[in-house]
């Protein structure tokens, strides 16, 4: 797997409308991050989002596959160009996924 430092930024910069975005390089390609939650991954230059029915509604084109061998499947981003599009679509999934749930001590 590989990546483009400069894709990443663009991604980053794409997405920030939508609130902190923190990336991490994990396995030779990056997650995205919102609020503690792995939203999405760039993977080979691609961009993919976790999967929701509401931002299924969303996409102009519906394309889902893995990221990577062995990996569930993801929206597949064609459209990385708009922001407010991506805005939407983080906003969106991030409504649409369960929160995370603090460990017992």
């Amino acid at each position: 797997m590989s990546y483009n430092p400069d894709f990443v930024q663009y991604i980053i910069d794409q997405t920030s409308d939508a609130g902190a975005i923190a990336t991490r390089k994990m396995m030779g390609d990056y997650c995205l991050y919102y609020d503690g939650i792995i939203i999405g991954l760039i993977c080979d230059n691609c961009l993919y989002i976790k999967p929701t029915e509401t931002t299924k509604t969303l996409l102009r084109e519906v394309i889902l596959r893995p990221p990577y061998d062995g990996a569930k499947d993801y929206f597949y981003i064609t459209d990385a160009d708009s922001m407010d599009y991506l805005t939407e679509i983080i906003r969106t999934t991030m409504a649409n996924l369960p929160s995370i749930k603090s460990k017992k001590k």
